[in-house]
């Protein structure tokens, strides 16, 4: 148990780097902003290495810099968000016109989100991190998490219902 040393850091890095890439890219696609993002979560677990109580819950921890990292990010830049896969163009993803427009309404009822609820549905839906383990990183109680999610969700399908209804009528 104890401290991890930095060689230990530098693996852990190493080891989930796509991880951590993944998740500052699906705050800011853009991938050198994500790159800037995992290089400065990664300065600042370094600084702050001896916080770290086990090493079993390092991914828990980076996360969650990582997430901090991104927020701060996104603020000072009020960008929108949309995520990884979805930046290549609609071809190659084999998607319709109309697949387009869906994927672009989901981002857009994702932006009408709090940047904690976002950070629940990233976590949980593009990331597929489990209830529990969202709980731990971002350190409050499952229940929470779960409310928080499904509230989102009924947010984020009323948001799409009233686009949907609208374009009816473009």
């Amino acid at each position: 148990m104890g401290h991890i040393s930095k060689q230990k850091y530098a693996q852990l890095m190493t080891d989930n780097r796509r991880r951590f890439y993944r998740i500052a890219y699906s705050y800011v696609k853009n991938e050198q902003d994500a790159l800037d993002i995992v290089s400065e979560s990664t300065y600042k677990g370094l600084k702050y290495l001896k916080s770290l109580k086990e090493s079993a819950f390092f991914i828990t921890w980076m996360t969650r810099i990582v997430i901090n990292t991104a927020i701060d990010h996104e603020r000072k830049n009020a960008r929108l968000v949309i995520f990884g896969d979805y930046m290549m163009e609609p071809e190659e993803r084999g998607l319709t016109g109309f697949d387009e427009e869906v994927i672009f309404d989901l981002y857009d009822a994702l932006d009408i989100l709090e940047p904690d609820e976002k950070t629940c549905i990233i976590l949980k839906y593009f990331e597929e991190y489990t209830f529990r383990e969202i709980s731990e990183i971002l350190n409050m109680p499952e229940s929470t998490v779960k409310s928080k999610i499904y509230k989102c969700l009924r947010h984020m399908k009323n948001y799409m219902e009233g686009v949907k209804c609208h374009d009816k009528f473009r």
